[in-house]
């Protein structure tokens, strides 16, 4: 399964990425070594939306606290850059894909990235990630 981050990217153009104790939604949990994921640069922290594309190259389960009784799983990730974005996709290009219903990989991303708009690791259908390949 393909993944996508949306996270704080200080440095779109790094041919490295780590990302710590990210929070995941939508089977982001099962991300692992060798995993494609497409890394958005995060608007709440003043990114643009989709930077890059990339490989994983190291993945670790965040122990979960035992003094919480509810906690969303978290995970630690490492990416090596394959590709840069070179058309923008970002919160403003998807926002009116709002038909949850209608099956299209722009609906997907906007509900899993943009309906609750925390930075997060999510599991990406092979429709979106056709479709994000479009962007490279």
């Amino acid at each position: 399964m393909p993944y996508a981050i949306k996270a704080e990217i200080e440095d779109p153009q790094a041919e490295t990425f780590v990302f710590a104790a990210q929070k995941t939604m939508y089977g982001g949990k099962h991300i692992a070594e060798g995993d494609v994921v497409y890394l958005f640069a995060s608007e709440n922290e003043g990114g643009q939306g989709l930077v890059a594309r990339g490989v994983v190259t190291s993945s670790e389960a965040t122990p979960r606290r035992p003094d919480l009784e509810r906690q969303t799983p978290r995970a630690s990730v490492s990416v090596r850059r394959t590709a840069l974005a070179t058309r923008r996709l970002g919160r403003d290009e998807l926002k009116r894909f709002k038909d949850w219903q209608d099956g299209r990989p722009e609906t997907e991303l906007n509900f899993k990235f943009y309906r609750q708009a925390t930075n997060k690791i999510i599991g990406v259908s092979d429709k979106a990630s056709e479709f994000l390949d479009s962007f490279f």
